[in-house]
């Protein structure tokens, strides 16, 4: 869907946290949908908020078009900082959760951090009712929501084609 934003560019950035353990999982998947597109693909490490301050001057350096941005609880806390840097940077972003976009952010497709806690929360209850933890089942989202902020596709001088807003879950204008 990035790359359907961004049509022309053809180097793509990938943000990713060197100690997940499901950091080399998410690069094979990415790398083969990159290479799919013909795209290439350079990855970042960020493992602290440090690292910022290299990453994007490296984007900047590497002239990358565009960032995908890992699933990883550092980056999802980092929310709020990463929204304001990919747009100061001028960086069109995808990242994995809904609130990434209502923090500034271009573009976001997974779930939602809220609905994640809410399901833990509700784990946590029973849990605390007596139910034994190996007893409760697996779950997972089950909703996945591509969200598109308009504010910062202008700020960044995009247009978002029709296409892609028509299958956007929510648009912030």
């Amino acid at each position: 869907m990035l790359h359907e934003l961004v049509p022309i560019v053809k180097d793509f950035g990938l943000l990713l946290n060197p100690t997940n353990r499901n950091a080399n999982s998410q690069l094979t998947q990415t790398d083969a949908a990159a290479r799919a597109l013909g795209l290439q693909l350079h990855v970042l490490h960020a493992k602290s908020e440090r690292d910022f301050d290299t990453v994007f001057p490296e984007i900047a350096r590497l002239q990358l078009g565009a960032l995908v941005i890992g699933t990883d609880g550092f980056f999802n806390s980092q929310i709020g900082q990463l929204a304001a840097l990919t747009l100061r940077h001028s960086v069109p972003a995808v990242f994995h959760h809904r609130e990434f976009t209502a923090a500034g952010g271009l573009m976001s497709y997974g779930t939602s951090l809220i609905n994640t806690y809410r399901q833990a929360g509700g784990y946590v209850g029973r849990i605390l009712r007596g139910d034994q933890p190996a007893d409760l089942p697996v779950q997972q989202a089950t909703t996945i929501e591509l969200v598109i902020n308009l504010k910062t596709a202008k700020a960044l001088g995009l247009e978002v084609p029709p296409t892609l807003l028509a299958r956007a879950d929510e648009v912030i204008e």
